[in-house]
C-alpha cells in the first residue's frame, strides 16, 4: 500500500470533517505547527467521548507538530451552550478541582502542555470586554451559529450568548503569545473555532486555522462512550479497565472497523488485516477486542489490559481461579447480588434469595448438578455455605445451569 501523507491518513481514518482554508493540507504535511484543543472542567476526568478528540491530537503530535491542552477555567464557570437546555452552574472551588484532575490526567496520558484560560480572562473588565472583543462580532454572524440558532426559540441566556466570544478571545491569545495557529476539536465546535479565526483576521489581520473531527458515534448517531447517559470515564478508578474491555466486547459489528480507524494507532494494513479476520469469523470479536488492547493499553498500560482480558475470560467461562474478591465483585457488577451473615444451607440459600423458586425446583437443579460455587458442583441440599469457601473471605459466585450467575457477599 502506498505510503499516505498526514492529512491523507486522516481522511482515510474518517477524522476531517471540515477545514477552514486549504492552505492548512501542506502545513500538517510538513509538521511544526503549535496547535490546541480545548475543554472545559465540568468534571474531574475526561471521558471516552473526549478521547477521539484527544487522539487526533496525539496523531498531529507525533506528525511533528506541538499541541497545548486549553482548560477552560474561565470559559467552565459560563458553560458552551448546549443544543436544548442551559448547563448547570458549578461553583469556583468545583472548577479548580477539577482543573487540576485534568491536568493531571491530560500530563500522564497524553503528555500534553497544559494552559488555563482563566489566566488571562481574570483581569478583562466588562468595559475591556465589549470594546476590545465584542465589537468584532455582528449579532447576525452569531445567530447564524448552529448552537445558538437551536437555542433561539427555547431561549439562551447572555452568558452562554457570550461563551464564542470568550472562546475566540482564547484562540487569540494563543495565536500572539504562542503562536499557536491551529485549533482541533469535534465537529461542535466548528462554530467556536471560525470566530477565532474571524477574531484573529479582524484584530490582526492573519490567518489562522481550524479542523474538526466527525463525532464518533453508534450506528443510530449516538455518541461513543455514553451508556444508559453514564460517560466511561479515561479515570480507571472511575471507569475500571475491565468495564472499558466490556464496552468495546459489545460494540456493534457494523461500526467497529470504522473505531479502529478512528480510535487506534495501528496501521492500515494492520486493520485492514484485522477486518479480513473478523469478517470471516463476527463471533470471535477479534476486532472488538483489537480495540479494547489498543485503547486500554494506550489509556492505562498493557498490565491493565491483561488484567481486564483475565477477568472477562475467567468470569466468562466460569474458571474464576486466581481472581480476587476485588475483581469478581468489579467484573460481576450487573450480576444480582445476595448479602450473607453466617452459615447458611445451600437449599435456603437457593430458595429464600430467588436464586430458585421453590424448595421442588432447587432439588432438582442440585440432583442435576446443575448449582455450582465458585466452579465447584454442589449435590447436597444440607451442605453448609460459610465464609470458609468465600474468596477472601468475601464473596462467592453461584452458578444456576449454563446463564444464570448470582454474587453472594458476606458482611
Amino acid at each position: 500500500m502506498k505510503k499516505m501523507t498526514l492529512y491523507e491518513e486522516l481522511q482515510w481514518r474518517g477524522l476531517v470533517q471540515d477545514i477552514s482554508n486549504p492552505e492548512l493540507i501542506d502545513k500538517l504535511n510538513k509538521g511544526g505547527l503549535t496547535f490546541y484543543i480545548g475543554t472545559d472542567p465540568t468534571a474531574d476526568s475526561m471521558h471516552i467521548g473526549h478521547y477521539s478528540s484527544f487522539l487526533i491530537s496525539k496523531r498531529l503530535a507525533k506528525a511533528g507538530h506541538h499541541p497545548i491542552l486549553l482548560v477552560g477555567g474561565a470559559t467552565g464557570l459560563i458553560g458552551d451552550p448546549k443544543p436544548n437546555a442551559e448547563r448547570p452552574m458549578i461553583t469556583k472551588e468545583e472548577v479548580e478541582h477539577n482543573i487540576a484532575g485534568l491536568k493531571k490526567q491530560a500530563e500522564d496520558i497524553f503528555g500534553f502542555e497544559v494552559v488555563n484560560n482563566y489566566e488571562w480572562t481574570k483581569d478583562i473588565n466588562v468595559l475591556d470586554f465589549l470594546r476590545d472583543y465584542g465589537k468584532f462580532f455582528n449579532i447576525n454572524y452569531m445567530l447564524a451559529k448552529d448552537k445558538v440558532k437551536s437555542r433561539l426559540e427555547s431561549g439562551i441566556t447572555y452568558a452562554e450568548f457570550s461563551y464564542m466570544i470568550l472562546q475566540a478571545l482564547d484562540f487569540l491569545y494563543l495565536f500572539e503569545h504562542r503562536n499557536c495557529i491551529l485549533q482541533v476539536a469535534g465537529s461542535d465546535q466548528w462554530g467556536n473555532i471560525t470566530s477565532g479565526i474571524e477574531l484573529i483576521r479582524k484584530k490582526l489581520d492573519k490567518e489562522a486555522y481550524g479542523m474538526v473531527m466527525p463525532l464518533v458515534t453508534d450506528s443510530q448517531g449516538k455518541k461513543f462512550g455514553k451508556t444508559e447517559g453514564n460517560a466511561l470515564w479515561l479515570d480507571k478508578n472511575k471507569t475500571s479497565s475491565y468495564e472499558l474491555y466490556q464496552y468495546c466486547i459489545g460494540l456493534e459489528d457494523s461500526m467497529i472497523i470504522t473505531y479502529l480507524k478512528m480510535l487506534t494507532f495501528l496501521t492500515p494494513e494492520e486493520i485492514m488485516n484485522i477486518e479480513k479476520e473478523h469478517m470471516a469469523a463476527p463471533e470471535k470479536h477479534l476486532a472488538q477486542k483489537a480495540l479494547a488492547k489498543e485503547i486500554i493499553t494506550d489509556l492505562h498500560g498493557a498490565e491493565e489490559y491483561n488484567k481486564a482480558e483475565q477477568i472477562s475470560n475467567a468470569l466468562f467461562s466460569g474458571d474464576i481461579t486466581g481472581l480476587s474478591a476485588k475483581d469478581i465483585m468489579l467484573g460481576m457488577k450487573l450480576v444480582p447480588s445476595i448479602n450473607l451473615e453466617g452459615p447458611i444451607k445451600l437449599l435456603d440459600l437457593l430458595v429464600d434469595n430467588g436464586i430458585c423458586t421453590s424448595r421442588r425446583e432447587a432439588r432438582e437443579m442440585l440432583t442435576s448438578n446443575a448449582i455450582s460455587i465458585n466452579n465447584e458442583k454442589y449435590t447436597d441440599e444440607n451442605a453448609l455455605i460459610d465464609q470458609s469457601i468465600a474468596i477472601d473471605n468475601k464473596v462467592i459466585v453461584i452458578r444456576k445451569g449454563k446463564k444464570k450467575q448470582f454474587l453472594g457477599i458476606f458482611k
